[in-house]
């Protein structure tokens, strides 16, 4: 996972997150707002709790239901938040943060917003790569995703969260998928990132599962389950 860069927090921000480190009503405030009327206050609410899994996750814990929840609100920054700070609680809360799945594949097709379709895209490597059945759930929207925003802004940032997923725990079949859907970027790709990128990722899944002529992922309905389902 590629680290956050620091973000400068407005004032309001910065009392915020101060008031709900040390103070668990005031917590409780804050993951209620993101249930309110207000946009406002909901992108508020999103932007402290993202802050807050970026220095404290174990306060979020308890409201990791209430987050995933927040991922149905109407505007993208409070989506997009919400997911980034789920991917900071992936390590140590898989099984709850697997919840999040069909919101997260919502958002990884917005048509709107590419900031919340990559948080989207982060988090599901995140998981996905936390464990072989859960890179196998994943695995289908990855590639459809790699396949949409290919020559996207973002997909050069998707590549890095690729990268985290190769090196993961996944299943030996979705990483000949994806170095088959790789490859051709690896050998021919236009631009000095893509192609380097790629080949990273693509020599990476060759040398650790010895990988002989990957194919790309055929075109097959995907059943949309539960998250868990597929967990091995």
């Amino acid at each position: 996972m590629a680290e956050e860069q620091p973000q400068e927090l407005t004032a309001e921000e910065a009392e915020r997150l101060a008031g709900v480190e040390h103070d668990r009503n005031a917590l409780a405030a804050l993951v209620d707002d993101l249930s309110g009327h207000s946009r406002l206050k909901r992108q508020l609410a999103a932007r402290v709790v993202h802050l807050l899994a970026q220095r404290e996750p174990a306060l979020l814990e308890q409201y990791i239901p209430d987050l995933i929840d927040a991922l149905y609100r109407p505007e993208a920054q409070t989506r997009w938040e919400i997911l980034d700070a789920l991917t900071l609680l992936v390590p140590d809360h898989a099984r709850e943060v697997g919840a999040a799945y069909d919101g997260a594949e919502a958002a990884l097709f917005d048509d709107l917003s590419a900031t919340l379709r990559l948080s989207a895209f982060r988090l599901l490597c995140a998981w996905g790569a936390t464990e072989r059945g859960r890179s196998k759930k994943v695995w289908p929207i990855l590639d459809e995703a790699i396949q949409c925003y290919h020559g996207d802004l973002e997909y050069r940032d998707m590549l890095g969260c690729l990268l985290s997923f190769a090196e993961g725990k996944i299943e030996g079949g979705v990483a000949g998928e994806l170095a088959g859907r790789l490859q051709f970027d690896a050998e021919n790709g236009k631009g000095s990132y893509l192609k380097a990128r790629s080949a990273e990722i693509y020599n990476l899944l060759v040398k650790r599962f010895k990988l002989d002529n990957p194919q790309k992922r055929a075109r097959v309905a995907v059943k949309s389950d539960d998250m868990e389902d597929d967990e091995e």
